[in-house]
């Protein structure tokens, strides 16, 4: 995370570090811990002298963040082998360089914990902190990571935009805004790639998630995941410098 820059966001950070160690200890969802340790064990080839993460992944960025990016779950040999959020895939690679080329990041790759990347007024989540057999959490699994994204939206109280990345971070913000009196009338918008709805007080917009399967198709493009981000920064306010 970036250093904190008042005494407001050290209480911030510090309240964050509290919950990320939460997340890095839960051992709520049997299937999802005997899958992410294995995977630890048997590890990829290519990464068979790296020692894996193999615990859940906690949200990564800037506690005074504006911007919040919500994805689906950590991927097996990637953020379970690296512990950090999209980083160690060419998810990371694609999500990381657009917040790099909308001045949200210092830099436009993700390797590993400690590669010297720094978010500026963005904060990377998930809504399941585990990585999922074939990346499917079952209905229950995303309910008991439920409360840790609640947490992180109490914690990260300058957040004007939250960007959901896919179908499920979507209508898990929804749920959780529906839960707390925060949804317009009317229903709000499905789900689309730049779709926007105004809550009390932030706004949601709709991204495609930036997988191997979107990203090698063409459904989503370079160009397509920058103009959500260029939105984002308009809409939080004051450009990123």
């Amino acid at each position: 995370m970036v250093k904190a820059s008042s005494g407001r966001d050290e209480a911030r950070l510090a309240a964050l570090t509290g919950l990320g160690q939460r997340i890095v200890d839960c051992r709520r969802c049997p299937r999802l811990v005997a899958w992410r340790e294995q995977t630890a064990r048997e590890k990829r080839a290519a990464y068979r002298d790296e020692t894996y993460w193999g615990r859940p992944v906690p949200g990564f960025g800037d506690p005074a963040a504006r911007i919040l990016i919500v994805g689906l779950a950590p991927a097996a040999h990637g953020g379970n082998r690296t512990g950090r959020v999209f980083t160690g895939d060419r998810s990371g690679d694609f999500l990381f360089g657009a917040l790099h080329r909308a001045g949200l990041a210092n830099q436009s790759s993700s390797t590993r914990r400690g590669d010297g990347l720094r978010l500026r007024d963005a904060f990377v989540t998930a809504t399941v902190r585990c990585a999922p057999p074939a990346n499917k959490p079952t209905t229950q699994e995303r309910e008991s990571c439920r409360p840790y994204l609640e947490s992180e939206l109490d914690l990260l109280a300058n957040v004007r935009v939250m960007i959901a990345l896919g179908g499920y971070a979507w209508s898990q913000v929804l749920r959780i805004c529906r839960a707390r009196g925060n949804l317009p009338s009317p229903a709000p918008a499905r789900f689309g790639h730049g779709a926007e709805v105004r809550l009390a007080d932030r706004t949601l917009l709709g991204s495609y998630h930036p997988s191997q399967q979107n990203t090698f198709t063409g459904r989503l493009t370079p160009d397509m995941l920058d103009a959500v981000m260029e939105r984002a920064v308009e809409l939080a306010g004051e450009a990123v410098a």
